[in-house]
């Protein structure tokens, strides 16, 4: 569990580094929001041989994002970090063709930690996430976009969501097998997070 939490979160803190690295040099995007690194610790002398270890992050601690991509508080969609929060879930889920999500994103200020990952069932070039595939579902539907996801260009989820949901009944017809196609989680179905047992 530890060397997932590990691989999960500086996979993120990739991705966060090229998120970055485009946001930045845009005239009036300013700073964006940083995953810190997480670092798997061996402790062959101890009960529990591996721990991990962080950066301490000092101030008010805020989820801007949870693992359903349901908003939680007005931080989120009202707060600088907030808005460059869910760009960087936009422009993630747009640059993996939908595949990858980063969600629940939370920290102090501009540094987030504890992030989590959905993939597509299959995975995205190899790597499974450890949150359920119907976050990226939900996002898609839940998404509204601001000023530096229009800043970065990126396309809205809102048309894209309404063809989808308009050509899911006659896929459904021609397809011989209609469990290829994702549908919605009913709400008392979700769990807080549906871990993927990891391979590693």
């Amino acid at each position: 569990f530890a060397m997932q939490e590990c691989y999960v979160q500086n996979t993120a803190r990739e991705y966060a580094k090229i998120y970055a690295a485009e946001a930045e040099p845009l005239e009036g995007f300013g700073e964006a929001p940083e995953i810190i690194p997480i670092f798997l610790v061996h402790r062959p002398a101890n009960n529990i041989p591996y721990a991990t270890v962080e950066e301490e992050l000092v101030g008010e601690f805020v989820k801007y994002s949870v693992r359903d991509g349901k908003e939680v508080n007005c931080l989120r969609r009202d707060s600088e970090a907030g808005q460059k929060c869910c760009t960087f879930q936009h422009w993630v889920y747009e640059k993996t063709g939908g595949n990858l999500l980063v969600t629940d994103l939370q920290g102090v200020g501009m540094k987030l930690t504890d992030v989590g990952i959905a993939t597509v069932a299959k995975g995205y070039k190899g790597f499974k996430g450890n949150c359920s595939v119907s976050f990226i579902d939900q996002f898609r539907a839940l998404h509204q976009c601001n000023k530096y996801c229009e800043m970065l260009g990126l396309k809205s989820l809102r048309s894209t969501h309404q063809k989808q949901r308009k050509a899911a009944p006659m896929k459904s017809k021609n397809l011989p097998n209609s469990s290829a196609i994702k549908k919605p989680v009913p709400k008392k179905a979700r769990e807080p997070r549906d871990f993927i047992s990891s391979e590693h």
